[in-house]
């Protein structure tokens, strides 16, 4: 049996300067974070020859191909491993339409568990690589790199996107104390939301100056950055996410944006210590408490 920890993130600033169409002509770049919420894949190995695999739902299948787990079924091709394992996942937090990186969580945990299985100990950009791969690349998911990244690196990092290299740096530090997570109760599918992107130019190129920008604070940056993701996509907000926004900052809050695709999910919020009760009472939404991480996906545990 293995089990592995995977966390989730926290994509801060230079949201869909990740994306292959943008960064491979003008370069991106990304400020993300990770937390101590996390997706745990656990992989055992079976006597019989069968595939079992557990989620919100329980597959039974004997042949890869008729995994409805997009995700598990293109993990399970590319590493090999044909027969006769059992995949459970759980998950800290909800795990469709969350906007913290679940979908990658769940791939780079999986990844991690299946190479481990075969006695392929394998690095953190190996398995971004084989997320982006299976994602982006074999499943056409409308999504950018960060997110496999940011997760299989783990920690505070600053990403840039080049077409020749994605480089990891950890230039900048952050602390959480200021930060509050509240979840909207609003379920989407990244997928439906991303599908509505137009990848703007002009928009992105603020986005990735705002990586770089060291005038204002992180705050104040995330209001920037939470403006323009709304002129990317109409399905990033609605009336219900701007009056919950409009009262986090009446009560106090510096900035905020929606984490991930938008639409739902979790807000982030910087918020001064004496103001975080106030914001609190003004959304009557429920809070998840967290702290930054360190460290990417790992083997928690193996017989």
């Amino acid at each position: 049996m293995i089990i592995t920890r995977t966390p989730l993130r926290l994509a801060l600033l230079g949201g869909n300067t990740d994306f292959p169409k943008y960064f491979k002509k003008y370069g991106g770049a990304g400020l993300t974070a990770t937390i101590d919420k996390y997706v745990y894949c656990i992989l055992k190995e079976r006597f019989d020859d069968e595939i079992r695999i557990n989620y919100n739902i329980k597959e039974i299948v004997s042949d890869i191909k008729d995994i409805k787990h997009d995700l598990v079924r293109e993990a399970i091709r590319l590493v090999n491993v044909t027969k006769g394992v059992e995949i459970t996942f759980l998950s800290d937090i909800p795990s469709e339409g969350s906007g913290l990186g679940s979908s990658s969580a769940v791939v780079i945990g999986l990844l991690n568990a299946l190479h481990e299985y075969k006695n392929e100990h394998v690095g953190a950009r190996q398995l971004a690589e084989e997320a982006c791969k299976i994602e982006v690349d074999i499943l056409k998911k409308p999504i950018g790199y960060q997110d496999q990244y940011a997760i299989a690196f783990g920690g505070y990092h600053f990403i840039e996107f080049t077409k020749e290299h994605i480089a990891i740096g950890d230039g900048f530090s952050i602390e959480n104390e200021n930060f509050m997570l509240f979840y909207t109760g609003i379920t989407r599918k990244t997928d439906d939301v991303l599908s509505k992107l137009k990848l703007n130019k002009k928009i992105l190129d603020k986005n990735k100056a705002l990586v770089f920008n060291m005038d204002l604070s992180l705050g104040e940056l995330l209001n920037l950055s939470w403006e323009s993701k709304k002129k990317l996509n109409p399905l990033v907000t609605n009336k219900t996410i701007d009056d919950l926004y409009s009262k986090a900052i009446e009560a106090g809050a510096i900035g905020g944006k929606i984490i991930g695709a938008g639409g739902g999910g979790f807000f982030l919020f910087v918020v001064p210590e004496d103001k975080k009760q106030a914001v609190r009472e003004a959304l009557k939404l429920k809070e998840l408490p967290f702290n930054l991480s360190q460290g990417g996906s790992k083997v928690i545990f193996q017989i």
